[in-house]
């Protein structure tokens, strides 16, 4: 399963595709902000400027990420809301 990982994992970053190498890296550090792994945020984060990222799109990368999570966070908030309430909350 560890082999098979790798190879996909090389497949996804490596691979032919049409998001730039750069970009994919840039996606992929998003993602590690959300699920805040360290290791990931690390290699991520240098590969994503290996392939040309500078320091404002990497910051950018970060504040997009916590624009969705605190969205996120308002959306579940009013869904707990309507949860303990008779009616709808907008």
């Amino acid at each position: 399963m560890g082999r098979a990982f790798v190879a996909f994992d090389d497949a996804v970053f490596n691979g032919a595709g049409e998001i730039p190498r750069k970009y994919r890296e840039l996606i992929a550090l998003a993602v590690a902000l959300t699920t805040q792994c360290d290791a990931c945020l690390k290699g991520h984060a240098r590969a994503a400027v290996e392939h040309g990222a500078t320091d404002e799109e990497l910051a950018e990368t970060t504040y997009i990420t916590a624009a969705l999570r605190a969205g996120g966070g308002i959306v579940h908030g009013i869904k707990a809301l309507g949860a303990v309430q008779r009616t709808s909350v907008a």
